[in-house]
């Protein structure tokens, strides 16, 4: 179209709607506060469209056979049963396999194809694994309900210094940045016993009334009973990054696109054209199309 014939179809467009939608008295020309409506719902109806365009043609389709999926102890305690019941209901003839692992062993088993995709904390993408953000933790203070701290609203850092607690294995990333927070903020904490996954962590926490440092999704059962305790601590603010991890060499199966995208709640699309902006993995998806933003977990 030419630059005329577009200028006729928009001044026809706004004799139709009788409202202005550009604005030609400066340079560059600009969208009006009309303009930015009428383009923003525009986009909105176009990307329906297309949502129901794929709908229609994938109708039909199923997905099947089994999808290995490797997962750290935390990540797949917290988020997998309510992903996989979500992903049973839109494809019931997928056979999807969780396997628990520390976060190398994950790394491991996805790189020799044991794993079509992994769940890790802290991802690094290298030569070999593509990484694909998934969603930023808090990590937070907890407490048994015997605890001390557990008759606080607030803890401050001085109620911290010194105190015992329960922590991560040393060679976990996520202790070493517990660490590293700590020492920043100036406190000293006294950890007694060190587990290599969380849900052992939570369990000693409970056992002992004890108190430590743990990802907010772990506890979520136990805070909702009333057997631990979240104690606010707005000076200490620690996320633990997750990501979704898969080989380079070899892409996802439909199925496994489709369960990384549940899990995102947008299309599991790394890769992005740096001058357009627009994803160069073509989706393999077979069923219904995820909507952004609509993780069931994140």
């Amino acid at each position: 179209m030419t630059q005329s014939a577009a200028s006729q179809a928009i001044q026809h467009l706004e004799e139709s709607l009788g409202v202005q939608l550009i604005d030609r008295s400066t340079r560059p020309l600009s969208l009006t506060a009309a303009g930015t409506n009428y383009h923003g719902g525009l986009r909105e109806i176009l990307a329906e469209y297309h949502r129901l365009e794929e709908r229609v043609i994938t109708a039909g389709r199923g997905l099947s056979g089994p999808l290995h999926v490797a997962a750290i102890y935390s990540v797949g305690l917290s988020y997998m049963p309510e992903a996989i019941e979500e992903f049973g209901h839109l494809y019931p003839d997928v056979d999807v396999r969780i396997g628990y692992c520390q976060n190398e062993a994950v790394i491991r088993n996805v790189v020799n194809g044991d794993a079509e995709i992994g769940l890790v904390s802290f991802p690094k993408a290298n030569k070999q694994l593509v990484v694909v953000p998934w969603q930023k933790e808090p990590v937070r203070l907890v407490c048994a309900s015997k605890h001390p701290l557990a008759r606080r609203s607030e803890a401050e850092l001085s109620d911290l210094d010194g105190i015992e607690m329960i922590g991560f294995d040393r060679s976990l990333e996520l202790r070493r940045m517990i660490d590293a927070t700590l020492k920043r903020s100036g406190i000293r904490v006294d950890f007694r016993n060190e587990f290599d996954n969380a849900d052992s962590l939570v369990r000693a926490i409970q056992a002992n009334d004890g108190a430590g440092f743990l990802p907010e999704a772990a506890v979520r059962r136990e805070t909702a009973t009333g057997a631990l305790r979240v104690v606010a601590c707005r000076a200490l603010r620690m996320v633990r990054p997750l990501g979704i991890v898969f080989r380079r060499s070899g892409r996802p199966s439909a199925a496994g696109y489709e369960f990384g995208s549940l899990l995102l709640g947008r299309p599991l699309e790394p890769d992005r054209d740096k001058r357009g902006g627009r994803s160069r993995h073509k989706s393999q998806s077979q069923g219904p199309p995820i909507v952004p933003g609509t993780s069931v977990v994140a």
